[in-house]
């Protein structure tokens, strides 16, 4: 998880207007919105990674509000959709999502279905999807 971390603040773009990252009572406060707590592994990346730019692909983010990443809004729009509540968006793509489950393993939600393949963590998801640039 820390080689991932460092790999990706290696790789982060400077931008004008940088991310920042969220507080431990923001990610509460994430949580008392999706009235769901968030995966261990979710929590860890977006209190150290969340901040990060990189290619295409745009992971939910949870220090701004008014953010097009922004946890809540990203999760809550993919449930209006169909996406199974139990589910966290951790990226939008269309009307596409990759989420995660209360175990931490990572899916590919589309058109009311789940993908065969997923991911058993989140950073095996960063490492063969975001860091690869597959979408």
């Amino acid at each position: 998880m820390h080689d991932i971390i460092e790999r990706l603040q290696e790789l982060s773009e400077t931008v004008p207007v940088p991310l920042e990252l969220p507080s431990f009572e923001q990610l509460v406060e994430v949580e008392e919105q999706i009235l769901i707590p968030l995966p261990r592994d979710l929590k860890e990346y977006l209190l150290y990674a969340s901040d990060v730019i990189y290619g295409a692909i745009e992971p939910v983010t949870a220090a701004d509000p008014h953010s097009h990443t922004y946890l809540p809004e990203v999760t809550c729009y993919a449930w209006s959709i169909g996406m199974p509540r139990e589910m966290i968006a951790i990226c939008q793509q269309g009307d596409s999502f990759y989420c995660i489950d209360q175990e931490g393993q990572i899916h590919h939600w589309q058109n009311g279905d789940f993908d065969e393949e997923y991911w058993e963590s989140l950073w095996h998801w960063i490492q063969d999807v975001w860091l690869k640039g597959r979408a």
